[in-house]
């Protein structure tokens, strides 16, 4: 005697999936998507962040060196503050630059010293932490005169 089975029943094992259990898998997907698209738009950010940093130090440190380059009689090296804006890049940075006497009045010696303090900040958006300046300070002393004298 032969057993007649009908043609649309399935074999033990083989079934497919399920409407909830796919709907399941693609909210989980979902979930993974959005938690890598958000890491994505982080780095980005830090990424820009970094390199606004990187030419706000570069900047600081080229306003660094043009004092450096000349004598310490240089009207450059005059006490007192200034404030200029720098374009470098295509971005915007305001600099100050603060020159201030270093003396110790306790030896009584008039030290020809000279503390420079260049505070670099950018102008443009992004995060708050990007906008945080960029300091530099540098003493700078005379080779004339003074207890500071540099023989050579």
């Amino acid at each position: 005697m032969k057993t007649h089975t009908p043609k649309n029943k399935k074999a033990d094992g083989q079934r497919g999936f399920t409407l909830i259990e796919m709907s399941i898998a693609m909210v989980v997907m979902m979930v993974a998507a959005l938690a890598c698209s958000s890491l994505f738009v982080f780095s980005l950010q830090n990424n820009v962040g970094g390199s606004e940093r990187a030419l706000a130090m570069a900047v600081a440190q080229q306003q660094l060196e043009q004092i450096r380059s000349g004598s310490f009689e240089d009207s450059t090296l005059n006490v007192g503050t200034t404030t200029s804006t720098v374009t470098s890049s295509e971005r915007n940075y305001t600099v100050e630059r603060v020159v201030a006497d270093e003396s110790n009045p306790a030896d009584g010696t008039a030290k020809q010293l000279r503390r420079i303090t260049i505070r670099v900040t950018p102008q443009s958006g992004g995060p708050n932490w990007t906008r945080t300046p960029v300091v530099l300070v540098s003493l700078r002393s005379t080779l004339a005169s003074g207890s500071y004298l540099v023989s050579e």
